[in-house]
């Protein structure tokens, strides 16, 4: 009696708090949208032939096999390797202050995080600096002939000069199209091409005077060159020679050049390298559980690092003695011993990834929820709202408390079996 009165409180909680929830979801999604009228397994039919609520499972199941998995091998590396250095503390703490974060500051910090703007997006920023390094952007991207320009389109992007140059006589390439401020740094005022005996001369540059004036393709006093350009001279197809504009733009070739035509190759007119959209539909998903591995990594470390304070350090030392290498060592001894732990893990992160939601709804803009949709996400769309049908999405709560037991069970089988002991 006295065992019964102490848990009569905890009983009561429990009933009011978990099995009257679900038997009252299990009755519900039995039930139409009115709760009127008794549909039986209609609702489970329209469940598992909504395209949606297919992608929101195929979406949970891979979380489920992702997340956990990443977060718990990312977890162990970092518990192994913190133990090796003299700051390994410190790195422990700031791998596990995420832990410290709620779903929402995190998933607020990640929507920046992947902005598709390289000046916002710290992804796109450090993805499209790599990408400028080997792959550099033009300056001209926006850059095209103007009215009656000397100059017409070619294939590819590219512009070629309507008639061939001749030696002795400037070559005028009128530009129009680049802003003052995205110029080249250190470019100067358009200069006048002078004719120079057995060289083919010219001035590539802006055509364009602030607050108006000028003459068009004609270099005026206060038109910028245009620094950097590529230019070539082709004929029959094939470049015979190539410079590069100086900083006023004025650029010269050899006599070969003579009767070819000049060609400003496209090049000179490559759009910048925007960077990867990260939220759209094709990665968000993925880009979502990366936010997800950021914050749960550190939980994982802490738990293997605790297994691993209590693997007897001699069976390691003894390995080593007989000749393994620390791979060897680590895959043949600290592995296996540490199973339990990790497997509490896993389980624990499998069943957290089962309910995730809160990232998903924040990190993943509107236009791409249905491509990042899982079943929590969904439960609470399709219960709440102005369209909302609490018997579909008791359903739902159905089906995600069915895939939630198998793992439960495993759990509590594992924490028997360990009691046993």
């Amino acid at each position: 009696m006295v065992a019964a009165a102490f848990l009569l409180p905890s009983l009561v909680l429990l009933g009011a708090l978990v099995v009257h929830p679900i038997g009252y979801s299990l009755y519900r999604s039995l039930f139409d949208r009115s709760g009127d009228t008794f549909v039986g397994a209609a609702n489970y039919r329209e469940m598992l032939g909504d395209p949606t609520i297919r992608t929101a499972i195929g979406n949970t199941a891979l979380w489920v096999v992702l997340a956990p998995v990443t977060a718990t091998a990312l977890g162990l590396i970092f518990a192994v390797l913190t133990e090796r250095v003299r700051w390994g503390t410190a790195f422990k703490l700031l791998v596990f202050m995420p832990m410290a974060i709620s779903m929402l500051a995190a998933g607020i910090i990640f929507r920046l995080v992947y902005d598709h703007d390289p000046d916002r997006g710290v992804a796109n920023a450090v993805w499209v600096g790599v990408h400028d390094t080997f792959a550099s952007a033009s300056a001209f991207p926006k850059a095209r002939p103007g009215r009656d320009s000397p100059l017409r389109d070619a294939e590819g992007g590219a512009f070629v000069t309507r008639d061939p140059v001749r030696v002795g006589v400037p070559a005028l390439l009128p530009l129009v199209g680049v802003a003052p401020e995205a110029l080249p740094a250190g470019t100067r005022t358009a200069g006048r091409p002078e004719p120079l005996p057995g060289k083919v001369t010219g001035t590539v540059w802006q055509d364009f005077t602030r607050g108006g004036g000028g003459a068009t393709n004609a270099v005026d006093p206060t038109e910028s060159g245009l620094s950097g350009m590529r230019i070539e001279a082709v004929r029959d197809g094939r470049v015979v020679a190539s410079t590069t504009a100086g900083a006023d733009g004025t650029f010269t070739l050899p006599a070969a050049a003579d009767g070819a035509l000049l060609r400003l190759p496209a090049a000179n007119f490559r759009e910048a390298y925007a960077g990867v959209d990260w939220l759209g539909p094709a990665l968000v998903t993925p880009a979502v559980i990366g936010a997800y591995v950021w914050m749960w990594a550190g939980f994982a470390m802490v738990l293997i690092g605790a297994g691993l304070a209590a693997v007897p350090r001699e069976l390691l030392e003894a390995a080593r003695v007989d000749g393994a290498n620390e791979w060897q060592v680590f895959r043949r001894i600290t592995v296996p011993l540490l199973a339990p732990v990790l497997v509490v893990v896993l389980v624990t992160l499998v069943i957290n990834v089962m309910k995730i939601f809160d990232l998903v709804f924040v990190i993943a803009p509107g236009a791409v929820q249905d491509d990042a949709n899982v079943l929590a996400l969904q439960l609470y769309r399709t219960s709440f709202g102005t369209d909302a049908d609490p018997g579909l999405g008791s359903a739902i709560a159905v089906l995600l408390l069915v895939l939630v037991v198998p793992v439960m069970l495993v759990n509590i089988r594992r924490m028997r079996k360990e009691a046993s002991r």
